[in-house]
């Protein structure tokens, strides 16, 4: 398997690439320190996998992801970072990373994740699983019952659902099959009725009323 490594710390890869020649299968062919490096290494070598961290100098390792599966969807990203919140572990899934794995993982763990991410499974750290399906087993509807959103059309909820979420219009107006004006008209209307600036004060709204 030919591998890019995505890291801006020169120790910490360099570990991950002696690491790597302890193997007979997996084979380094090219190491970037930014995102803009990454995506020039991938267009030049075409790689199996890249290892991509996400906090890097420039273009940051999410939306490197976003541009390499866009162009590339051949080619397979496997996050590998400090980051544990869900924010950054969602959007990596969402723009097409194939697995999230985290620094402090120990080497076995991280070999079978690249192995498991080049073969095209997806894979998390132990930690990161387990905070997965806790969330997947929660619910994410927005509280009917919250007085908060009593003027809420049945449509506007479920939009709001989805902002909640992270989605942006486009994704919202792909998941529901209807147009991006559409969707902005809609969002519109519930920060309105919400009485709030934007999107994300909204999903604080939807976060606080799921809390309590």
């Amino acid at each position: 398997m030919r591998i890019v490594i995505a890291e801006d710390h020169p120790l910490f890869r360099s570990g991950v690439r002696n690491l790597l020649r302890t193997t007979d299968d997996l084979e380094v062919v090219g190491e970037a320190a930014s995102g803009e490096e990454a995506l020039a290494l991938v267009e030049q070598l075409q790689p199996d996998l890249v290892l991509m961290d996400i906090r890097m100098p420039g273009i940051n390792g999410i939306e490197a992801t976003r541009l390499i599966k866009e162009k590339h969807p051949a080619i397979e990203v496997l996050i590998l970072t400090m980051f544990r919140d869900d924010q950054s572990v969602f959007t990596a899934m969402r723009v097409g990373a194939k697995g999230y794995i985290l620094k402090d993982s120990d080497e076995d763990e991280l070999l079978q994740s690249i192995r498991m991410a080049g073969s095209g499974g997806a894979v998390f750290s132990s930690d990161i699983a387990g905070r997965m399906m806790q969330y997947f087993s929660q619910p994410h509807t927005v509280p009917s019952d919250d007085p908060t959103f009593s003027e809420l059309t049945k449509r506007e909820l479920e939009i709001l659902e989805r902002i909640a979420e992270g989605d942006n219009n486009a994704e919202i107006a792909k998941r529901l099959h209807i147009s991006n004006k559409t969707v902005a008209n809609y969002v519109s209307n519930i920060l309105n009725k919400l009485q709030v600036s934007d999107r994300n004060a909204a999903k604080r709204l939807v976060q606080k009323s799921r809390e309590e």
